[in-house]
């Protein structure tokens, strides 16, 4: 019922958007939009998924609109911060968010005195990338697959510890799914963004993480050794690589989605030019080249209903992980 209600809210938003998209047609024209820079804020630190994605597709969205889409990194409380500028925002098309799904989804699961909805405050643009987490270990860790990892997890329990970008972030709850999983016991270090987390797994302040995608250049290195991917399917880009159901921890599923996002509010044919903008950047073959050396997938043909009902389906999905573990934030 929950999710049916979810669903429903979302769909009244767009409709709504839609009824009003007659009258600001006009004043779309009249005002000639854009005709300024746009700002997208990434609600992370630079670095991470979010911020290297974002930085991929404005160079086509400002191609394609007319105008500069500059993009402004806002991190911090697990994508918060940058999730409530832009619904502080005036709602006329010159500030949008990219933001992982987490942000969106189940930041409301956790916090307890978050000051907006993301269901009602947001207008779903449109999917970017479908992003996967791989498990990750400093070269040093004397362990060889999977296998050897939770041998050695079993017998240090609460002596390593992974990082993430923040509780509640995609990576953070993977973690947590492993340890359950695995019947191990290890210390989670949150911190603003994937970059800082990376750093800290490469200086060995952080014996492992689930990495959504940027220390995969480092894996290439030599610099981190890459156990396994949390996903359904292995990927296309790691084919070797196994996942962590085929490696004994049967239908672990970790994958959000990142996407774009407007204020509700957001006249109707601006989120259409923007979703435009956004589907061109993702035909592009260098775009399409940087999410996949994230590891991540790109989306260009999900639909708006579709990126719209995947976020209920997240937060049905991860909420009884998120009880049991009894993740709250105040």
């Amino acid at each position: 019922m929950a999710t049916t209600n979810a669903v429903n809210r979302w769909r009244r938003l767009g409709l709504l958007a839609l009824l009003g998209s007659t009258l600001a047609a006009p004043a779309l024209a009249n005002d000639k939009w854009p005709d300024r820079p746009i700002r997208l804020i990434v609600n992370f630190a630079p670095g991470g998924a979010a911020d290297v994605m974002g930085r991929a597709i404005s160079p086509t969205m400002s191609q394609t609109l007319g105008q500069s889409v500059v993009v402004d990194n806002k991190p911090g409380a697990n994508g918060n911060i940058g999730i409530g500028e832009t619904v502080r925002a005036p709602k006329d098309g010159y500030t949008l968010l990219l933001s992982s799904g987490g942000g969106i989804s189940i930041n409301p699961l956790i916090y307890s005195k978050l000051p907006f909805n993301p269901e009602k405050d947001l207008i779903p643009v449109a999917a970017v990338a479908r992003v996967h987490v791989f498990l990750e270990t400093s070269p040093g860790l004397p362990v060889a697959n999977v296998q050897d990892f939770v041998k050695y997890l079993q017998a240090n329990p609460g002596k390593l510890s992974y990082g993430s970008p923040g509780p509640g972030s995609s990576p953070h709850l993977a973690g947590e799914m492993f340890k359950r999983a695995a019947k191990v016991d290890a210390i989670h270090v949150p911190y603003k963004g994937a970059g800082p987390a990376l750093t800290d797994v490469l200086s060995g302040q952080l014996q492992y993480w689930f990495d959504p995608g940027p220390g995969l250049k480092q894996v290439e290195a030599g610099k981190l050794k890459l156990l396994a991917i949390g996903s359904p399917q292995r990927s296309p880009l790691y084919p070797k690589v196994p996942t962590l159901a085929e490696s004994g921890l049967p239908g672990f599923d970790a994958d959000t989605l990142f996407g774009v996002y407007a204020p509700a509010g957001t006249p109707a044919p601006v989120v259409e030019a923007v979703r435009a903008s956004v589907l061109k950047a993702l035909e592009q073959k260098n775009v399409v080249e940087v999410i996949q050396g994230l590891g991540a997938t790109p989306e260009p043909r999900m639909s708006r209903q579709e990126f719209v009902e995947h976020h209920a389906k997240e937060r049905s999905r991860f909420a009884p992980l998120i009880k049991e573990i009894g993740l709250k934030v105040d």
